[in-house]
């Protein structure tokens, strides 16, 4: 049978939702390449929404760009002339020089600043996305209310409230007989009845369900209750001007925290690889915050947005930030940098790659087989 026949329709269209937005961030870094490298002269010989096979596509007459569409809908490119992506920028550029090329479209005939300039194009529309992202999302949805709901957006793998058949999207209703309709004074009450059997009241479907659960120590906090739930949080309107405030606000919280994360990963590997989401947490995390609104997810699409142009950043090979360095290399050489040193450098970048993306990998798929929510 079909592997996608065990796949429940909801939980497909949230895994649909979240490509079609991770390929627009993706297609629109790919954008920044292109209008920079069209300002600059350079031939972008394909712009390719997708990946994989092409399934349609138009050469426009003018610039001879193939406008491609690919049978993957996941991302895209910009392929420019003299850009083949199998030889080091060195090789390039010593193969262009050498040869005495004349055609004035050859990325690699361009001074190193405005190479320079088209390679650092994608990462800060990312960065300048994000925060479009984040305005659109509060003008749309408004902002997090600072009391939560007794709507549960997430309920932990093994908590006392799974056990008691307490599903996302549920609403708790009352406790021992008394009803809560403020979701701050109910986590209150959960927080004060460490080990107490209590009798929750929720609301599933439109039937309300009596259940008994008792809260365990809490993570943070072992002197307090919890049943292992996370608290929807409404969202609020507000003003025009009062959402840029608030988008700038939240985007230095973003900006701070994707620093921090690639700081400690840097100068405390071991430590902290182990925490960091690749793909298949990061896909987890985008299906479980569908559930708690349009909102959030904004959020986190812009939280993507920005950890993906730092992420290019990164003085990686086949990165905008490998490539980058070189050519500031180039720059203050005053020309290109050795090939052979090129390579070797590329050769031990990518070793490092592949064991950050092995450990990540690992630890996304332990916390799948741990039965570990998506938001942990």
């Amino acid at each position: 049978m079909h592997l996608l026949a065990f796949i429940p329709i909801a939980t497909f269209g949230k895994i649909l939702t979240f490509l079609v937005m991770l390929s627009v961030l993706v297609v629109l870094h790919e954008l920044g390449h292109f209008v920079v490298a069209r300002r600059n002269g350079v031939r972008v010989n394909e712009f390719a929404l997708g990946m994989g096979p092409k399934l349609f596509g138009f050469t426009s007459p003018r610039s001879g760009t193939l406008y491609s569409v690919r049978a993957l809908p996941i991302g895209g490119y910009c392929a420019m002339l003299g850009e083949d992506g199998t030889r080091t920028q060195a090789e390039q550029q010593r193969e262009f020089r050498g040869a005495g090329a004349t055609e004035d479209g050859d990325f690699q005939g361009k001074p190193p600043l405005a190479r320079l300039a088209i390679v650092l194009a994608g990462p800060i529309v990312n960065f300048l996305l994000a925060y479009v992202i984040l305005v659109v999302g509060i003008l749309a949805f408004g902002v997090a209310s600072s009391h939560p709901s007794t709507v549960v957006a997430e309920v932990q793998g093994g908590s006392p409230a799974q056990r008691a058949g307490i599903l996302p999207g549920d609403r708790i209703t009352s406790i021992d007989g008394v009803a809560y309709t403020d979701g701050t004074a109910l986590v209150k009450k959960l927080h004060a009845s460490l080990g107490k059997m209590l009798r929750i009241g929720y609301v599933h479907d439109g039937t309300t369900i009596l259940r008994t659960a008792a809260p365990a120590p809490c993570p943070g906090d072992a002197r307090e209750g919890c049943i292992g739930i996370v608290p929807s949080v409404p969202y609020e309107r507000v003003g025009f001007t009062d959402a840029f405030v608030d988008a700038g606000y939240t985007y230095g919280l973003i900006a701070s925290e994707s620093v921090g994360s690639i700081e400690k990963l840097v100068t405390h590997f071991t430590k902290y690889a182990g925490q960091v989401s690749g793909p298949i947490g990061i896909g987890r995390a985008a299906i479980a915050i569908q559930d708690l609104g349009w909102g959030p997810y904004f959020a986190l699409a812009a939280t993507i947005s920005f950890a993906l142009g730092l992420f290019n950043l990164l003085p990686i090979p086949a990165l905008d930030g490998g490539r980058a360095a070189f050519i500031i290399a180039e720059l203050l050489r005053g020309k290109p940098v050795d090939p052979e040193r090129e390579a070797m450098v590329h050769f031990a970048g990518f070793a490092v790659v592949l064991a950050l993306f092995a450990v990540i990998a690992v630890h996304d798929i332990g916390n799948i087989i741990a039965g570990k929510g998506a938001l942990n």
